[in-house]
């Protein structure tokens, strides 16, 4: 059972048309299309930013710059240590 409320104004316009695309889908309610569209572009967008996709040339560099680097200075443990004290992930 849903226990979160957003309150929102629209134009008329596009409440008409949501409204219409909802009865069109066999949508009960203006919320449930709306709920169903927050969801499923929710979904997407972290999915989005979870993972990124290389070409194969640019892969391969990265792990190259990776095998190459030199071990971590003082800065960047310095770093770690204030992310971890902060709780920044």
């Amino acid at each position: 059972m849903a226990t979160s409320r957003i309150d929102m104004r629209i134009d008329d316009t596009v409440k008409a048309a949501a409204e219409k695309a909802a009865a069109l889908k066999g949508m009960k309610s203006l919320t449930e299309y709306v709920v169903r569209l927050i969801e499923e572009d929710a979904e997407q967008v972290i999915r989005d930013h979870q993972s990124i996709t290389l070409r194969d040339d640019v892969f391969n560099r990265f792990i190259a710059a990776c095998d190459a680097a030199e071990a971590p200075n003082k800065k960047l443990h310095d770093a770690l240590n204030f992310t971890r004290k902060t709780g920044i992930r």
